[in-house]
């Protein structure tokens, strides 16, 4: 099953400690090598079992800095990527011609 989750990881400490927890984090993910879009936080795509190992990873090693939270969606109905989400919007963006 296709899963795209967003991970946050937020600082126990303060705010300024947040560029280097996502820092840690989205170099475990980059290590795995799943397809990733860093923002505010982290949206990875990919298969459930290897996004769900990746953010396991990604939470033990970050999890003394401080909490990470997880937002996930899947379809049933249909395969979409981030890109694809992203295109939706962009296209309804767009005055009709």
């Amino acid at each position: 099953m296709k899963v795209i989750l967003d991970l946050c990881v937020i600082p126990w400490v303060s705010a300024s400690r947040c560029p280097i927890t996502q820092a840690t984090c989205e170099r475990v993910i980059r290590a795995t090598g799943l397809n990733a879009n860093m923002h505010y936080g982290t949206n990875i795509e990919n298969e459930w079992d290897d996004v769900m190992a990746a953010v396991k990873c990604c939470h033990e090693v970050v999890h003394y800095m401080g909490v990470t939270t997880t937002k996930l969606g899947t379809r049933t109905n249909r395969a979409q990527t981030m890109e694809d989400k992203v295109r939706s919007v962009e296209d309804k963006l767009t005055p009709d011609k």
